[in-house]
């Protein structure tokens, strides 16, 4: 999948937000957050973890999560091994604890910040019935919880390479907002392992527009060229590729 259309669709989803937390090793979601910095209609800041200037942390790994319990976040980009239909997310394994057969990185806090910061986009490259699943195979972190527990963030979209969805919190259910040019709306059904709503035609998602492509390429690639070198390289290429094959979308 194209990243520009990744990097633009998740930007579009952070742009009304004030301030967003970006983890460490996501170079689309920070490339993401800083495209929308630069687009978005109201002053936003982006906080990434463990990228010096561009966080106002001092410890990422303790104040982090006293600042999300404050309400200093109102925007997350959040990965996972595998998602589910509820928004319930496994970051710890697949297979018979503990003896699991394949293992990532671990929870490592991101159940305070998945209940703590509202406007989560989870995000997850690789869309299969093996990582869009019926049900997580370990809960890491829970899409819903019950009605006394306090909680004011969670899941408000997913995007993949495949497809965007909207969550709906109420009815703890994903709908089909649009598909990715090049995929069928009946090729997502069949790489989904659960159900989810859909309208009668999906839409297709936007192509980035020449402003985004110029933007990443003048301005975020630079800005990204120190926490992630290769990917920034690989993305200026990318935008200047587009920018040359249609320059009036520059205009």
């Amino acid at each position: 999948m194209n990243d520009l259309l990744l990097i633009s669709a998740l930007a579009q989803l952070l742009a009304p937000r004030s301030h967003v937390l970006i983890g460490t090793n996501a170079p689309h979601h920070m490339a993401a957050a800083l495209l929308a910095q630069r687009t978005s209609s109201r002053r936003m800041q982006v906080t990434v973890i463990g990228a010096g200037t561009r966080s106002f942390l001092t410890d990422d790994l303790d104040e982090i999560f006293h600042c999300a319990a404050q309400g200093r976040f109102d925007a997350l980009v959040l990965g996972g091994l595998q998602i589910d239909g509820r928004a319930n997310i496994n970051l710890v394994g697949i297979g018979e604890h503990p003896r699991m057969r394949i293992r990532s990185s671990g929870s490592h806090g991101m159940p305070l910040l998945y209940l703590m910061i509202p406007n989560v986009v989870l995000f997850r490259l690789g869309h299969a019935p093996r990582t869009m699943v019926e049900r997580v195979e370990f809960i890491s972190a829970p899409g819903l919880s019950p009605p006394e527990v306090y909680r004011p963030g969670g899941a408000s979209h997913l995007l993949t390479d495949m497809a965007l969805f909207d969550f709906d919190r109420i009815r703890g259910r994903f709908v089909l907002r649009s598909v990715h040019p090049g995929y069928t709306a009946d090729q997502v059904v069949s790489a989904t392992g659960f159900r989810f709503d859909a309208p009668a035609e999906a839409p297709l998602t936007p192509l980035p527009r020449g402003e985004a492509a110029q933007i990443l390429h003048d301005h975020v690639c630079e800005a990204m060229a120190g926490t992630y070198p290769a990917f920034a390289a690989s993305l200026k290429k990318a935008a200047a590729h587009q920018l040359a094959a249609d320059p009036a979308k520059t205009a």
